[in-house]
């Protein structure tokens, strides 16, 4: 999907359309700002100055995502609020609006299985499709195909979305991102030299930014230029997995099939403060923002129909170290309370003399919650100490 965070806010605000903006930030309430603001007046004739500007921002919250015409100006998704304003400042700013996100993720997915059933979710805006056995499905490449699902999320949405269609899953992922937005790109193995050795490293899914440096300090910047190294070469320098993958990847090679179904093995949330806060003096407000995270994820995993027994906490502190501790229950759950008390727990065994930029909560060891195993209870020997009935820290 196109700048599918955005999109979604612009339904809301069409009058936005065509104006830098970014998604991100935190919790602003910027809507019931504005409805206290222009009280009578239609959401989609509320004039662009009243909305906040990227400039007037201040705190730690990333940019989710941004529109076309921001991203002009260099600004993208993963972004500091407050580098991104730097870089353009007189864009509009707006929170995520994540429960109308979940509905149109879910109503576009539908969509698309009703027209091709083969279908892998990678996540709320992104999936993969295999055309293989669908009617038409090989009809001028695939394009026929793929322009009927675009139509179709667009008739039902009002939101457009990018296609590549190639021979795998590595070459289709590259290719939908090669004509945004609303663009349809066709690959064929034969044009694996032309169109793909040129393309930078780093626009390869699964190449970041630390083995970006590292390739670029032994001179490869191109996916072509990594095609000409002997796969023992890159063994030897990035392991026997990475340096197998690369040698795979620049020749255009993946055998990995479309899965259409993959149980998740945990379920999480997080949040940046705006400011660093510390356990003993923000000692209310940290206990307010923990409890909402273990809410939120136990609502997640009731919605989704998961369980799980394994409770953990992320912490990042404000020198950007990180630490983790998990708590393992003896049962099987996705009560609020009980994961904000396991939560608990665990965080009383992390270090908390610095102050804090980011809490996260994550239940894992999911099944799902019909299943027999989530109904038996977990032997001692596979558990951590039972939790007590109060386990407080905030």
């Amino acid at each position: 999907m196109d700048a599918f965070f955005a999109s979604v806010a612009l339904l809301r605000y069409p009058q936005l359309k065509g104006l830098p903006m970014v998604i991100g930030g935190g919790r602003r309430k910027v809507d019931e700002m504005l409805a206290r603001d222009w009280a009578g007046v239609p959401q989609h004739e509320i004039p662009a100055e009243a909305f906040p500007l990227l400039r007037d921002y201040v705190g730690r919250g990333v940019i989710t995502t941004a529109t076309y015409p921001a991203r002009q100006f260099g600004v993208g998704s993963a972004m500091g609020m407050m580098k991104a304003a730097k870089l353009c400042p007189q864009a509009i700013v707006l929170p995520v609006d994540f429960e109308e996100v979940r509905r149109i993720s879910r109503q576009f997915k539908a969509i698309i299985t009703d027209i091709a059933p083969v279908m892998q979710d990678r996540g709320v805006d992104e999936v993969y499709i295999d055309f293989t056995d669908v009617p038409g499905g090989q009809r001028e490449g695939g394009r026929v195909l793929a322009r009927l699902i675009q139509k179709s999320i667009f008739a039902a949405t009002g939101l457009t979305c990018s296609i590549g269609v190639a021979p795998n899953k590595l070459l289709a992922k590259l290719a939908s991102e090669m004509d945004k937005p609303n663009g349809i790109t066709i690959l064929h193995e034969a044009d694996l030299q032309a169109r793909i050795w040129p393309l930078p490293v780093r626009k390869v899914n699964g190449i970041g930014p630390k083995a970006d440096a590292r390739l670029e300090k032994l001179g490869i910047r191109t996916v072509g230029e990594l095609a000409a190294c002997e796969r023992s070469w890159l063994i030897e320098r990035f392991g026997n997995a990475s340096g197998a993958w690369m040698h795979e990847m620049a020749w255009g090679r993946d055998e990995r099939p479309v899965v259409t179904e993959s149980e998740p093995v945990s379920m999480s949330r997080e949040t940046t403060f705006d400011r660093d806060l510390h356990a003993v003096r923000d000692k209310a407000e940290l206990g307010a923002i923990f409890t909402d995270l273990c809410r939120r994820v136990a609502e997640d995993l009731q919605r989704k129909g998961y369980v799980g027994r394994t409770i953990g906490v992320k912490l990042r502190y404000d020198d950007f170290r990180i630490a983790t501790r998990d708590q393992s229950l003896d049962r099987y759950t996705a009560d609020p309370a009980l994961i904000r008390r396991t939560a608990g727990l665990a965080l009383k065994r992390a270090p908390l003399a610095q102050p804090l930029r980011l809490l996260g909560v994550r239940v894992g060891s999911l099944v799902r919650a019909d299943s027999p195993e989530a109904q038996a209870p977990v032997s001692r020997a596979a558990a951590a100490a039972p939790v007590p009935v109060t386990a407080s820290l905030f």
